[in-house]
């Protein structure tokens, strides 16, 4: 970094120096550090130097110099004698017209854009960052960091393939946050909190977590009374959420959630992290100013009405300016900080068909951001996850751009639901779903894993929720229950909420059992919602993002008392990950899979499946791609018990069906390993009212075997 030498000096002694454009936020070089920000209507800049994070003035204050401190829109001084930890923000001249989209305040401290770490003093206000006038005892303070100060003990990135993830997504505060955790208090709720429980999540069987927002968010970002817990409210793209740090000093979560990472790694599990480039905490024009406003408004965000008004397509109040030149290098720059500094494994994009939309918001063929995350050799084999629709109505499941993308399949989730709701007109879609979606995917030759399977998300009700409410129930949230999606898709087996009615319990078990191995089960990667495994309940509430309280977190109490549940899902994870589900065929594209695939279609009724709006089950017959096994798989989501025929286990072989799978029985019976599992006699079996069954028979080496063109429907 070359940098003029003209130096001065400020009211404290300090030296301070034109510096350099490059990098931008705070770089610590020999003898000091070098800031640089970017604005570009800005008339005067200013750098402020903290002592602590509650001060109330600044220790000192660098008026920048247009004419030896600026570069283009660059603004930029290195300041000697500064070293890690040392706390700083901005302070931005200019005109204050928001009619015309400038809305510069010099009384805000505003937040680095590319600050790595930050504090946030206690009194922190968002209310104070909202209104006129100085906020600086109150405003988020940006931390200068090294971030090659970390021992990463030759950590790597584990770069699993997809055919061999399962993905487990979780929030890192509720995940420990609750007393019965066995996490010591101080590490509740904390990245460290989180370390003293990856055994649970080895034990369970999981490859990736994908971690709820850990960008610093703002808290405050809530109706009255209440805090943003979801984390869906960023004020830094690149610094760790600090409430997520059992250390309280400003440089604690960075290196708190390297060490989180770091343990992982060891245990075989990637961290993917949910990340939110889509809007910012600051809302619409009377939400705060915490940076990128008071920075360059006009460039950060789409505007509309000549730059009066915020462009709200995610539901949230703004909306970032993702194909803009300077907001597509901090997302690039962010995504890089986060792999090369911080070591994730990949990330899942947040409403990502919001970055598929231009500066006036009209969804581009070509979308720059996208594509340059895509092609970009710095996250080259990174795990890209696209949630691929936004919250004005653009849908791009199955059209998302790019060709290593994976999206969440929404279709995946409904088709599912309906289909063991016992809705009519769903069995054709269930066996779509189950065979990896080729009606959205096939047109391209692509892996079976670009679906992301998911029955339930930290976005809806929760697995157990999903089958005990048929409406939402958000009066906790205080909007009246009018937040959160009414098309839930649920059932609740008869009766609204708790039961203790013994047949309405050990129905909703066996419709979970159901979600679970057919998520498991089905061609794609699947995804599981943290607490699922054990019946995690929010009581009905289908949009928690605002209660950080023991309706979100965590009950580890029901480890125990569904620990038959927590049982079965375990299974059905080591099931997949032992390859004694459906082969998904390493290295085929989902269309050469299903291809070469022999898959016979039946009902109750060898060879004759129902496919009318009126049926409510199916069957088929799959041999492995080496023909070694046979799998049989019933699916009853009627309410009545059927009787089902069933193939011979191998042509001319004396290979009998062993039972895997049987969600009505209770456990151990409703699930085995192949070598464990019961054999089954006859040439029919009584599948019970909405339940799930599987078969599977080894071929002997020399048995007579139908040819694929005889099998294939």
């Amino acid at each position: 970094m070359k940098m003029a030498r003209k130096r001065k000096s400020d009211n404290s002694g300090h030296s301070f120096e034109s510096g350099g454009s490059h990098p931008l936020g705070s770089t610590i070089c020999r003898g000091g550090v070098n800031f640089s920000v970017f604005s570009k209507n800005c008339t005067s800049m200013e750098l402020l130097l903290f002592d602590s994070v509650d001060s109330v003035q600044p220790s000192r204050v660098i008026t920048l110099d247009p004419d030896t401190n600026k570069i283009y829109h660059y603004w930029h001084v290195f300041v000697t004698g500064i070293r890690p930890g040392q706390l700083y923000g901005f302070r931005a001249h200019g005109p204050f017209d928001p009619h015309r989209g400038l809305r510069f305040d010099p009384g805000k401290v505003l937040l680095d854009p590319y600050a790595k770490a930050v504090a946030v003093p206690e009194g922190y206000s968002r209310s104070m960052a909202s209104r006129a006038g100085e906020n600086v005892a109150t405003a988020v303070k940006s931390v200068v960091c090294d971030p090659r100060d970390y021992d990463w003990e030759g950590d790597v990135p584990l770069k699993r393939p997809f055919a061999k993830t399962v993905i487990y997504e979780m929030h890192v505060g509720g995940f420990t946050r609750h007393p019965n955790s066995g996490v010591s208090p101080e590490k509740r709720g904390t990245f460290a909190g989180l370390i003293d429980k990856i055994p649970y999540l080895k034990d369970l069987g999981i490859t990736a977590v994908e971690l709820l927002p850990v960008f610093q968010f703002d808290r405050q970002d809530a109706p009255p009374g209440r805090e943003n817990y979801w984390g869906y409210s960023p004020v830094s793209f690149f610094a760790p959420h600090h409430g997520y740090s059992s250390r309280r000093d400003p440089l604690g979560p960075l290196d708190e959630f390297r060490d989180m990472v770091k343990a992982l790694h060891r245990e075989g599990i990637e961290v993917i992290l949910d990340v939110v480039f889509n809007h910012t905490a600051e809302g619409n024009q009377d939400g705060p100013t915490l940076c990128f406003k008071g920075l360059e408004n006009g460039t950060y965000y789409i505007l509309e009405q000549d730059g009066a008004v915020y462009a709200d397509y995610s539901g949230t109040g703004n909306t970032l300016n993702a194909n803009n030149p300077i907001v597509r290098r901090m997302i690039i720059d962010s995504l890089h900080h986060w792999v090369q500094v911080m070591h994730v494994d990949g990330f899942r994009f947040d409403l990502a068909s919001i970055l598929a939309r231009d500066e006036t918001g009209c969804p581009m063929k070509n979308p720059t951001i996208l594509l340059d995350i895509e092609s970009d050799p710095v996250l080259a084999g990174i795990k890209l996850i696209a949630e691929a629709w936004d919250a004005a109505g653009l849908y791009q499941v199955g059209s998302f751009i790019g060709d290593s993308w994976k999206e969440w399949n929404g279709r995946f989730r409904d088709d599912m639901r309906s289909f063991f709701r016992g809705d009519c007109g769903t069995v054709q879609r269930f066996a779509t779903r189950f065979l990896g979606s080729p009606d959205i995917y096939g047109h391209e030759e692509r892996e079976p894993e670009q679906s992301i399977n998911f029955i339930t998300c930290h976005d809806g009700f929760t697995l157990n929720d999903l089958v005990s409410y048929n409406v939402k129930h958000n009066e906790a949230n205080g909007e009246d229950n009018r937040d959160g999606s009414d098309g839930n898709i649920s059932w609740n087996c008869g009766v609204e909420g708790p039961s203790d009615d013994p047949e309405i319990e050990r129905l909703r078990k066996r419709q979970i059992k159901n979600f679970l191995a057919v998520n498991l089960l089905a061609l794609g990667a699947p995804m599981l919602s943290m607490g699922d495994e054990v019946r995690r309940t929010q009581q009905g509430n289908n949009n928690a993002y605002c209660q950080d309280n023991e309706l979100s977190w965590f009950d580890w109490s029901l480890l125990e008392r569904h620990g038959d549940i927590h049982r079965f899902c375990r299974y059905m994870i080591r099931s997949r990950t032992r390859r004694e589900a459906l082969s998904e065929g390493a290295g085929l594209s989902l269309n050469q899979l299903l291809k070469r695939a022999r898959i016979e279609w039946h009902g109750v009724t060898l060879h004759q499946p129902d496919w009318g709006d009126d049926s409510h089950s199916l069957a088929f017959t799959a041999w492995s791609l080496d023909d070694r096994l046979m799998f049989h798989l019933i699916f009853n989501a009627y309410r009545e018990p059927l009787q089902f025929q069933i193939p011979p286990a191998a042509a001319g072989s004396a290979s009998a069906w062993r039972r895997l799978l049987d969600t009505s029985l209770e456990p151990p019976d409703d699930s085995a390993y192949r070598e464990d599992a019961k054999i089954i006699q006859g040439d029919s079996y009584l599948v019970q009212p909405r339940s799930l069954v599987a078969l599977v028979a080894r071929i002997p080496r020399n048995s007579a075997v139908s040819t694929p063109e005889e099998n294939r429907s």
